[in-house]
C-alpha cells in the first residue's frame, strides 16, 4: 500500500512548485497563515509545519509583521545546501547526463563513509551522471542509495529531474542534514574529459552524505565541481 502523504508535505510541494515555477518571485509575500488554512481546508499548526520547511529550505523568510517572504537563492551552485542543485539553479536550464544509469550492486570496498548494518546488507543503487548547467558541465557526481524498499527506482526516469525531488515526492524520503568533505584536487583524464577541462585542471572535490528522516538510511555522493563560471555557496 502506497504511504499516505501528510497534508502538510502536500501544501509543501504545491507552494515549493509555485516559487520554483515563478508564480512567486523574490520579495512577493505569500498569502497568510489564516488564507492558505481556508483555501486548503488546514488547520494552522499544519500550514505552519509547511511554511516552516519552506524557511528550512531556504525559499521564504518569515518577517514579523510582514509574513512570509519569498527569498531568491544568491547565484551559484547550490552544492553546500540541501536544497541541491535544480532548487537552487532553476530546472529550465539544467540537464543531466547519465554515464551510468541506476543499477544495483554491492557497496565498494573500504566505502567513503561508515554504513550501518541495515545499509551494508541490503546493497546500493549506483548511478553516475554528469549535470550541465546552460550546456556547460559544472557536476559529476557519483551518487549511492541504499537499496531499501525502493521498488522500481532503477526503472524510473530520471533524466533532467532532481534526485532529492523524486526520493521526496515518490518515497517520502526526506533530507534533514549530513556532512560533507571538500578538498581541491588535479583532474584525471576522465574527469577532465567529463568537465570540458585540461587533464590537470584544479577541481572541487565533495564526498557527501546525507541524512534522512528514515532511521538508517542516508543517500551518499562523491561529486567532483567545475567553478569555472559558477561558484558555490551555502546557507548558514
Amino acid at each position: 500500500m502506497k504511504p499516505r502523504i501528510p497534508q502538510y508535505k502536500i501544501l509543501y510541494e504545491l507552494i515549493r512548485k509555485q516559487i520554483v515555477d515563478g508564480v512567486y518571485k523574490e520579495g512577493d509575500i505569500l498569502p497568510s497563515e489564516n488564507d492558505l488554512c481556508k483555501v486548503h481546508s488546514l488547520t494552522r499548526p499544519t500550514v505552519r509545519h509547511a511554511l516552516d520547511s519552506l524557511v528550512n529550505q531556504g525559499f521564504i523568510k518569515k518577517h514579523q509583521g510582514k509574513g512570509s517572504i519569498v527569498h531568491k537563492l544568491p547565484k551559484g551552485v547550490g552544492i553546500l545546501s540541501i536544497s541541491g542543485t535544480t532548487s537552487a539553479l532553476g530546472s529550465k536550464n539544467l540537464r543531466s547526463e547519465f554515464i551510468i544509469k541506476p543499477k544495483v550492486q554491492p557497496w565498494e570496498d573500504d566505502f567513503i563513509f561508515q554504513l550501518s548494518e541495515l545499509e551494508l546488507s541490503s546493497g546500493c543503487i549506483y548511478m553516475e551522471r554528469i549535470r550541465f548547467f546552460n550546456e556547460a558541465p559544472i557536476f559529476y557526481d557519483v551518487n549511492y542509495i541504499p537499496n531499501i524498499n525502493l521498488p522500481r527506482f532503477t526503472s524510473r526516469n530520471l533524466e533532467n529531474k532532481s534526485l532529492f525531488d523524486v526520493l521526496r515526492s515518490v518515497y517520502q524520503i526526506e533530507v534533514k542534514g549530513g556532512e560533507q568533505r571538500i578538498k581541491a584536487i588535479l583532474a584525471t583524464k576522465t574527469i577532465a574529459s567529463y568537465l570540458h577541462l585540461k587533464e590537470g585542471a584544479p577541481v572541487l572535490h565533495l564526498e557527501r552524505k546525507f541524512e534522512t528522516n528514515k532511521p538508517a538510511f542516508n543517500l551518499y555522493s562523491s561529486i567532483y565541481c567545475n567553478t569555472n563560471e559558477q561558484s558555490i555557496y551555502g546557507l548558514f
